[in-house]
């Protein structure tokens, strides 16, 4: 399994738990794209955000998933809500829409021990009703983007995993 794997979905969904145990459970690497934009920039997407404003953000995922199609292979590549959008996605890699409904990740993030911390992380989810609109208006945006789409409301990782593998045999 040489190809990229590029894991989309909601913010909150579990792209990054889910690449962290992809990467444990096959022979391939794993990256972030949030985690290389906050490296690159050394600063918090949060305060990314707040210093320099949404645009830049977008901005940097570009260059990010420029990078990435051009230098990163054998990866499974964890992404932000918002990166679905670069135009270099299907470049990168197969893409995999992780589905949830908007509560289902909801329930999720409150489920866990840092709760208070997953929703501060996220700064398009201060307010759940802008929130849950911008779930609306993405959902069918990242149908369209998936070469995969694995339903992972109310599985455990382990179900999502081996889903994942099978699909992508």
């Amino acid at each position: 399994m040489s190809q990229n794997l590029v894991l989309i979905g909601f913010m909150g969904v579990g792209k990054g738990t889910i690449a962290r145990t992809l990467v444990r459970k096959s022979d391939m690497f794993g990256l972030d794209s949030d985690d290389l934009i906050e490296s690159i920039e050394n600063k918090k997407i949060k305060t990314i955000f707040e210093e320099d404003g949404e645009e830049y953000f977008r901005a940097m995922e570009r260059k990010t998933a420029r990078w990435l199609s051009q230098n990163v292979t054998n990866t499974v590549i964890s992404t932000g809500g918002g990166f679905f959008k670069v135009d270099e996605l299907n470049k990168i890699g197969k893409v995999i829409y992780l589905m949830s409904s908007f509560d289902g990740i909801i329930t999720r993030l409150k489920a866990q021990p840092n709760a208070q911390e997953k929703f501060n992380q996220r700064p398009l989810l201060k307010d759940i009703n802008k929130a849950r609109i911008l779930f609306d208006e993405r959902a069918p945006m990242y149908e369209k983007k998936a070469d995969i789409i694995i339903n992972v409301e109310n599985k455990n990782i382990n179900k999502i995993i081996n889903t994942i593998l099978e699909e992508i045999k």
